[in-house]
């Protein structure tokens, strides 16, 4: 049975978000014997209500609070009050993600070093290797199930799989199948095989896709050491005179305001809205905000090189049907100088419903460019660019000074430059994801920029030393030791692999050391 903690335990760790980070990281110290609180801003769906329609589900989970956007990205000027596509609810984005779950590459923990200084970007190695990290990855790989690691079976592939893998074969890519996939292709963990239904994004009502809402959480409360509180909006957290932080202040479902006591404080509410809660808290003794002593706090924020590229056939693919992600190649993953840019990117399989393919194809045209290509939709193959984006300390999270939230408090607003080298990615990956489809017979190749960001990563990144970033390596903030990053916000680098895997594979890391720490009275 669930626990129910009294809010002047000053025992509890206090987690605030359920997705990949702090759902994980929730029940990994639940199954330790901690005393845990998750607080959640959104819902608590079920299985049985999440609706396969675009829209109907994007109104259900997505995150559509005001946030302000600047700078150049496509996004500012298409969707400038909605610079990320991820949830609000619990379990957090991981029950709209596509499952996809690559490791990162071992010169992807050491950027600057492989990479060299790169003109404009603020690039730094990461103070942990893949070494360390493997352990942790092949538990992170067990608890989801990942396809293609251990003894799990991939998923079969769609037809807009045969198009890429065909297309693949073509231009002589090796590394090419059905992806490593969160994503049971068998019958495992009390829950069911993937059905094919192809509606990844809006919740998996069969259960086949890994979600902190159906997994991670309701084992962490089995073991009446973990409490979720939906719709508790986190304002603020508070410290002591010595700077230790000691309770978090939140709105309730009831829209009654709170204060929960904590013995530890774990932010893991995404990479925007965790430097917008550190920022806030800003206090007499922290004016620059939670943890912000090297002043990194919202800055290096990333979103990787994205895009799409679509090609349109003579016969009908239905590239809807099916796992939406099952498929990667990834042969331009490495680092090779020579293409005109540092780092690499994957090529995903990606389908969009027709109103999403209308929102995104090119958001606000018009006449037949258009109409002839959502004319051509059955008749499509689409594919998605995932790159290394470059860290730069400009394009950052800030608090709005004009708009402000229905708690008077100032929301995010996010700026994003593209830097040369994404740039020059991005069109290489529109280049060869041309070539792959007219290899294969396509009539017609069209790419469409970056849709609002679903991988928000680096706002809070880890570094070595504390002037360099936010968090050491295991996710603890220089500044206060009792304080905690626990989300793609402490990515010290983006990598060209899409970040949950990598999240979880941390949350696991972390919670050993905070319990190790906790039972040594060191916090």
């Amino acid at each position: 049975m669930a626990a129910q903690f009294n809010l002047n335990d000053d025992n509890v760790v206090v987690i605030i978000g359920s997705g990949a980070g702090g759902g994980t990281l929730g029940n990994e110290l639940a199954q330790k014997g901690v005393n845990v609180v998750v607080l959640e801003a959104g819902a608590r769906h079920t299985i049985e209500d999440f609706v396969n329609d675009e829209w109907a589900s994007f109104a259900q989970l997505a995150w559509t609070d005001a946030r302000t956007t600047s700078g150049t990205w496509r996004v500012a000027k298409n969707f400038p009050n909605l610079p990320a596509w991820i949830v609000k609810a619990v379990g957090g984005t991981t029950t709209h993600w596509a499952g996809a779950s690559l490791r990162f590459q071992p010169h992807e923990f050491k950027a600057l070093t492989t990479y060299g200084k790169v003109e404009g970007a603020n690039l730094l190695d990461w103070p942990l290797t893949l070494e360390e990290m493997e352990p942790y990855y092949t538990r992170a790989e067990d608890k989801m199930g990942v396809t293609r690691t251990g003894d799990r079976p991939g998923l079969p592939g769609n037809n807009n799989f045969k198009v890429f893998k065909a297309g693949a074969d073509k231009l002589g890519y090796k590394e090419c199948n059905t992806g490593h996939m969160a994503i049971n292709s068998v019958e495992r963990d009390n829950r069911n095989s993937c059905q094919q239904t192809g509606f990844c994004f809006q919740g998996c009502k069969w259960g086949a896709k890994w979600s902190t809402l159906y997994t991670e959480i309701p084992k962490g409360e089995a073991t009446g050491k973990m409490e979720v509180r939906p719709e508790s909006r986190v304002l603020r957290i508070e410290h002591d005179d010595g700077g230790k932080v000691g309770a978090v202040v939140y709105v309730d479902k009831d829209g009654k305001q709170q204060r929960q006591k904590a013995r530890v404080v774990c932010v893991a509410g995404n990479s925007i809205e965790s430097p917008r809660l550190l920022l806030n808290s800003a206090s007499s003794k922290f004016p620059d905000g939670l943890a912000n002593s090297s002043g990194q706090v919202g800055r290096n924020y990333m979103r990787h090189v994205t895009g799409s590229v679509y090609g349109v056939f003579e016969k009908p693919v239905h590239m809807f049907r099916g796992t939406t992600m099952a498929g990667v190649i990834r042969d331009e993953g490495r680092n090779d100088p020579s293409r005109g840019f540092v780092g690499g990117y994957e090529f995903e399989t990606l389908s969009l419903g027709i109103p999403f393919m209308a929102a995104f194809l090119d958001p606000g045209a018009w006449g037949r460019s258009f109409t002839s290509a959502m004319d051509d939709y059955p008749n499509m193959a689409g594919l998605w660019i995932v790159g290394e984006d470059m860290p730069q300390e400009r394009n950052r999270v800030t608090l709005s000074p004009t708009v402000k939230d229905k708690f008077a408090l100032p929301v995010a607003d996010v700026h994003f430059d593209d830097h040369p080298n994404d740039v020059a990615m991005r069109n290489h990956a529109y280049g060869q994801g041309k070539k792959l489809y007219e290899s294969v017979g396509a009539i017609r190749t069209f790419p469409t920029p970056p849709y609002p960001s679903t991988h928000n990563l680096g706002t809070n990144r880890m570094s070595e030393k504390p002037r360099d970033g936010v968090v050491n390596k295991w996710g603890q903030t220089h500044d206060i030791k009792n304080l905690f990053v626990s989300d793609g916000s402490q990515f010290t680098t983006g990598g060209a692999e899409n970040p949950t895997l990598t999240i979880v594979a941390l949350a696991i890391r972390q919670a050993e050391y905070i319990a190790a720490q906790m039972n040594a009275r060191a916090i």
